[in-house]
Parts: structure tokens; sequence; C-alpha cells
């Protein structure tokens, strides 16, 4: 059995197997330190194990592959990378890599990583042409991400005509609170996972509740990395950082890759906790180095020419009463090349998707949606600006309603 197998199964399950290898004392283990017992039971009677995860490099130049399942945290399970290894296949901080453990030897704390046998879902011999994400071109986005499912799927569709999204696309969120971004995150990434399978998809949840955390776990089928409110800011920073650097080496490798972020106000936050001081603060108690690096986060969106693409679509908090969410959101204002506007009023008056349709929108939306359904879009637009936010929702989702899909509302326009 390999060690994700293993991690798949419940604490009850894991104690019944390891009943069966005769290893004694693991009612009080946490569900990590029972994967090493059964690991080492098993190593010692049929040799090496396969095992896979993401590679993280520390400072003294060796390094561990951590596990999605434990949200990339260090635990006794973790794998031991030598130094030569990671010089010899030139490997990088979000490389995901596959091959054969050893258990530990006298003295030594962890499984040691014997044979790569992939890096990144490919041999390593295929692995050394890469070429590094920051030589690669980037473009606008080109190549549409369809959102529309079924017909009662209201918010995607609204999305698809108004807000299209594309392969590289770098979106953000606009959210005051309780107006349904988390669930608006949850209907896009499903959206992705039925329309386009090929897209390697991952939500980052940052400082979010714990509940939450388990309602996007089961409701999505894609990568759910979080780092609770509870955690501290240092562990919030590793998350993102490893998973901004995993989607980096796979669009190295032409894959497309989409993260959905919530929230970038919080992940700032925290580069705010953990940055050394600077002795300039902006106004809110905002370092004026804090927000480099989660703009190099944000920044990393991107359709690549050669190949590949990364999208990221995140969540930004307004209105929280917090001058500091305020300055941050400020900072973050035009940097994304698409925007939707969240409005509390549509929220009090039960309208959803909030949507403010107005102030929403793709930059360069005429490369992702097809010359005749563009202009009619421009007309739908003309036709929704007079009204009130509240009432151009109203009348666009009871017109959605009453069609299959958004091809035939667009060639039935002329009942609006």
């Amino acid at each position: 059995m390999t060690i994700s197998e293993l991690k798949e199964h419940n604490i009850a399950e894991l104690g019944k197997l390891a009943r069966g290898l005769d290893i004694g004392g693991t009612s009080g283990l946490r569900k990590q330190d029972l994967i090493f017992k059964i690991l080492q039971a098993q190593s010692e009677k049929e040799g090496h194990i396969f095992a896979e995860g993401v590679l993280e490099i520390l400072p003294d130049g060796y390094g561990f592959l951590r596990s999605p399942d434990y949200n990339y945290l260090p635990g006794p399970d973790d794998i031991y990378v030598s130094p030569s290894q990671i010089r010899k296949f030139d490997l990088k901080t979000g490389d995901t890599i596959s091959g054969n453990v050893r258990s530990p030897h006298e003295g030594e704390k962890y499984f040691a990583l014997v044979k790569i046998e992939a890096i990144n879902f490919e041999s390593p011999e295929e692995t050394r042409n890469k070429v590094l994400f920051d030589n690669l071109t980037p473009l606008y986005a080109q190549e549409r991400v369809k959102m529309e499912t079924v017909r009662e799927h209201i918010s995607g569709r609204v999305m698809d005509l108004l807000t299209p999204v594309g392969k590289g696309q770098r979106g953000l969120i606009v959210a005051p609170p309780r107006t349904g971004k988390t669930m608006l995150l949850q209907s896009i990434a499903n959206s992705i996972t039925a329309n386009h399978p090929e897209v390697v998809l991952i939500v980052l949840l940052i400082d979010e509740r714990p509940e939450e955390v388990t309602d996007m776990q089961r409701s999505v089928r894609g990568e759910v990395i979080s780092s609770t409110f509870d955690e501290p800011a240092a562990r919030h920073v590793q998350v993102a950082e490893m998973v901004i650097e995993k989607a980096k080496r796979l669009v190295e490798h032409k894959r497309d890759v989409v993260i959905l972020l919530d929230s970038i106000t919080r992940l700032a936050r925290a580069y705010n906790t953990i940055v050394p001081p600077s002795g300039k603060v902006l106004s809110g108690g905002v370092d004026s180095n804090a927000l480099q690096r989660p703009k190099r986060f944000f920044g990393a969106a991107r359709n690549i020419e050669e190949g590949g693409s990364l999208t990221i679509i995140a969540t930004a908090l307004v209105d929280t009463g917090s001058r500091m969410d305020e300055v941050i959101f400020e900072e973050f204002k035009g940097t994304g090349n698409m925007e939707v506007i969240l409005d509390r009023k549509l929220v009090d008056k039960r309208v959803f998707p909030a949507i403010d349709i107005q102030r929403s929108g793709t930059r360069k939306e005429e490369l992702l949606i097809p010359k005749e359904d563009l202009q009619r879009t421009w007309i739908l637009r003309k036709v929704l600006n007079p009204l009130s936010p509240t009432e151009a929702m109203e009348l666009l989702t009871d017109k959605l309603a009453k069609t299959r899909n958004n091809q035939e509302f667009l060639h039935n326009m002329s009942s609006i």
C-alpha cells in the first residue's frame, strides 16, 4: 500500500491496519504518527514503498516531500530528499515527485527517497528541457474557461455573459461580508471540474473557518488546501508559497492550472505580520514592503505563449470596517484583468448571484467571446445600464431561467 492510499483512510481504519501488523500502543497517536508506524512495519516486511509528494527545499539545501492531505504541513511521515538528488535533477520547491522510499535507518527520523520515478508526472529525463517560469512569455487570456453547466446554474451563466474567464486570467472578486463569495467560488470550482477536466484545480483557503474548509472539501472535486484562522500568520504564508510554487512548476510543464484564493486580503494581512519592519508604515498599519510578495503571488497569473497557463481568481474583502483591508484592496485594484463586484444591497433583497453588473467586467473580452455573441452582450449591457443593480440582476436571472442555455438566451435577445 502506498503512502497516499494510507492517507485516504480514516483513523479507525488505520488502527485496524496497525493491529493487523502487530503494532501496539496506537490508541493515543495522531493520524500522521500512526501512518509513520504502519509504513515502518510495512517496509520491514516488503522493502521499499512507493510515495508521492510536493517538494519543499529548506535553506540548508535538503528538502522534504510534503503532502497536500495535510496542507503541506511538516509531519513525521514526510520524506527526506537529499541535496545530491536535488542538484542532480535540478529540483525546485513545488515539484511534484514520486518514487521509491526506504524506512529510516538507526538514528534517522524520516523516510528517505531512494529513486525518483517521475517529476511533475513526467519521467526525469523529459523534465531537463523545461523553461523557467520567469522566462516564459505572458499573453492576454485567449482560450475561454466555460462556467455554464446546467440551466439552473445561474451564477455561472451570468459570469459567462458579462465577466468571461479565460485560461491565464487574473481575476478579483470584490466582496463585502456575507455576500456569497465562498458560494460563488464553489460554483466556479464545480464549473471548471465539469467543463475542463484537463485543468489542475487548486482551491486555497487562507484564514477561513474550519467548517467552511470541510464544506469546500466535500463539494469540490479538486485539491483544497487550507490554513484556518487559528493558525499563525507564518503558516498562512508557507501554505500560499507552496501552492504558487507547485502551480508554477506545472505551468513550466505546459499544464493549465487554476488557483481559487479566498482571500487575498487575509493573505496580505499574514505577510504584513511576518515581514521585517521597514520603518515606513502606510495608513491602516500596512508596512510598505508587506504587499510585495502577495502582489507577486497574484501577478503570477498569466497565459503562456509557449503553452500552459496559470489562472488566479482571488476574493478581496471590502466594507469590513478595517482601514487595513481598504488599503490592501486599493493596492490590488487595477492589477487584475477581470473584476466581479458583489453588492450587499442585492443580498439584502435575496437576489443571487449578488453581482453588480455595471461595475463588473473583463478586460480584452473580445479575445474570449465570438464576435456575434460579443455584439449581443454589448446590447445586453446597454439594456441593463439604466436599471439599478438589483433590477438589472432580477431581470437578467428571470430571462436566463426561461432559456435552456446562454446561446438560446442570446438568440432570443429581442424579447428582453
